[in-house]
């Protein structure tokens, strides 16, 4: 029991220790080497030095751990490192002569000015410094800086703003599926104006003539369908319950019935599939912007 003990208050006493020898390599690795592995592999040392250590061979214990906490962080690098030594080499090398160059410079050095110093091509030079950064591994935790005053990491900064997620692309599947759904069920005036207006790309005038009324009458149509398309849809999203000013009222009831047909036109698998019919909505249609 006193020999635990013993154990446990030398590991306890020289836990700073990992810390200073975190310091002292970490200054030789990139910045994206997490010190927090560092620490955790120092600790992991520390905790074995204290278990070998053998005072009688009269080597303090600080500068015995110290060694293993260094042998300890150096092989949790190594083993985390998928790129020949030979590329960590030149790197090194590359790093020194750019300081050196850059204090006499007082400047960052070009590349010509790299490549003469390296007595390097500035092909070779290009080939090398490919080799170095496809060498680099970075975690998606990495905290990255910018111009603005966000907290960003890696991921953020990565993250592809032309693709669309899986979730938002169902989503937006069953709201064009929804709207397919909610324009066949308008009366038909109101639909032959939202199909001819921003499917078919008619004009009013045209529309006015088609059908026999005024261009303030379509506009007038125009503007009542867009109502109940975004009524019916918001519907489905707020449990089937529309917005009226009237409850219980004949316009009520009409809107009530138009949002719960909208519901029951399509079944969610269809909708998600994006099955179409004569009114599905191409997504470079001009797709009314009131709805939700």
């Amino acid at each position: 029991m006193g020999e635990v003990n013993e154990l446990n208050q030398r590991i306890e006493e020289n836990l700073p220790l990992v810390k200073h020898i975190v310091f002292q390599v970490a200054v030789h690795f990139p910045r994206h080497v997490d010190r927090e592995e560092l620490a955790r592999a120092g600790a992991l040392g520390l905790v074995e030095a204290a278990r070998r250590y053998d005072e009688d061979r009269g080597v303090p214990f600080d500068r015995f751990a110290a060694q293993r906490i260094r042998g300890a962080i150096l092989d949790a690098v190594r083993a985390a490192d998928w790129a020949p030594r030979s590329v960590r080499t030149l790197a090194r090398k590359l790093e020194n002569v750019e300081q050196r160059l850059a204090t006499q410079l007082g400047r960052v050095p070009n590349t010509d000015e790299m490549a003469e110093a390296l007595d390097m091509t500035k092909e070779e030079l290009n080939r090398l410094q490919d080799r170095m950064f496809r060498s680099v591994v970075l975690a998606l935790e990495h905290e990255v800086t910018d111009d603005s005053d966000e907290d960003l990491t890696l991921v953020d900064v990565l993250t592809d703003q032309n693709s669309i997620e899986p979730l938002e692309e169902l989503e937006g599947r069953e709201l064009r599926a929804y709207l397919r759904d909610a324009v066949g069920l308008l009366p038909e005036r109101h639909r032959l104006v939202v199909v001819g207006y921003f499917l078919e790309g008619r004009t009013s005038q045209d529309l006015a003539r088609f059908l026999g009324v005024t261009e303030s009458r379509i506009s007038q149509l125009r503007s009542e369908a867009l109502l109940m398309l975004k009524e019916g849809i918001e519907a489905q999203y707020t449990g089937g319950r529309p917005c009226a000013e009237a409850e219980g009222g004949r316009v009520a009831r009409r809107k009530a019935g138009y949002a719960s047909a909208i519901g029951e036109a399509s079944g969610w698998k269809n909708r998600v599939t994006e099955v179409r019919d004569e009114y599905a909505v191409p997504e470079e249609a001009p797709v009314p912007v009131v709805l939700i």
